[in-house]
């Protein structure tokens, strides 16, 4: 049976998300890859991405939109939030890489070498 794919949302030009594919391709990962500049996720997308997660959890404290509304201190609400990143996709924390359930955000090398298995 083959393993299933590993859908990999990223930002191409972005750094942390080219360290994460070469390291994923390395384990022998099989990814589909999508470009969140290319291929902006919706609100009902992010509504089902986020899920039962805390929706902060998935914000880009490097982002500048995040820095200049002070988001560390007065976080968005969850529809507020999903707005945001429906229109800036890079306030989206990157790269966000799933299989099945299993949803890592961000460079994790521990998680990754979990969701190849």
């Amino acid at each position: 049976m083959p393993k299933a794919k590993i859908k990999f949302l990223q930002k191409p030009t972005c750094t942390t998300c080219r360290k994460a594919k070469a390291y994923l391709e390395k384990l022998g990962a099989e990814l589909e890859l999508r470009s969140l500049d290319k291929q902006k996720l919706s609100k009902t997308e992010l509504d089902e991405l986020i899920g039962e997660h805390d929706h902060k959890q998935f914000l880009s404290s490097r982002n500048e939109l995040y820095r200049t509304r002070n988001m560390k201190d007065h976080p968005p609400t969850r529809a507020e939030a999903i707005q945001l990143m429906s229109q800036e996709p890079n306030l989206i924390r990157r790269p966000v890489v799933m299989r099945g359930k299993r949803l890592v955000l961000g460079y994790d090398e521990d998680a990754y070498k979990q969701l190849v298995k």
